[in-house]
């Protein structure tokens, strides 16, 4: 596929959580379709007729196990992210170049064994509590410039209790 071509291609549309516990810290769970460790936020696609919000709170429950949540925030607009060209063919059918996303923080209201990421059908390994300013170093490397782009746009909320 030529650059041309994949330029020409739509971004796949999607949404994010960036879940907070009491310290501020964020979820992220350990992709079980990753040969080597990459590290991740909730995240996922929207369904036709579907609204940004309502998506991300679907896809927190099927990634997490819990929709114990309050919303805080959402980015001001979307962030995306171009996948390696030769990622393109294998993912979604080949029909994306990438994801458009609208990110959303949520506070967890629940107890950490109120997760459960062994849902229908997992996408982690394993998870964990993180400080939100080192997401981008334990992100694959072409999604690093958009985890910095959301802990960016929610670092007011980085605080514990904010």
């Amino acid at each position: 596929m030529s650059v041309e071509d994949l330029r020409s291609l739509p971004y796949r549309p999607g949404v994010g959580v960036m879940l907070l516990n009491a310290e501020a810290k964020v979820f992220v769970g350990q992709r079980i379709d990753m040969m080597r460790e990459a590290w991740q936020m909730p995240q996922g696609g929207i369904d036709a007729g579907e609204e940004p919000r309502t998506a991300a709170l679907r896809e927190l429950k099927e990634e997490t196990g819990t929709d114990k949540v309050r919303y805080l925030a959402e980015t001001q607009g979307w962030l995306a992210y171009d996948l390696p060209p030769e990622l393109v063919p294998k993912v979604w059918g080949g029909r994306y170049r990438g994801q458009r996303q609208k990110w959303f923080a949520m506070r967890f209201t629940g107890e950490d064994h109120d997760i459960d990421i062994q849902t229908a059908r997992p996408e982690f390994g394993r998870w964990k509590w993180m400080d939100a300013r080192a997401l981008p170093c334990f992100i694959v490397p072409f999604k690093r410039a958009l985890y910095e782009a959301v802990v960016a746009e929610f670092r007011d909320l980085l605080e514990a209790g904010g």
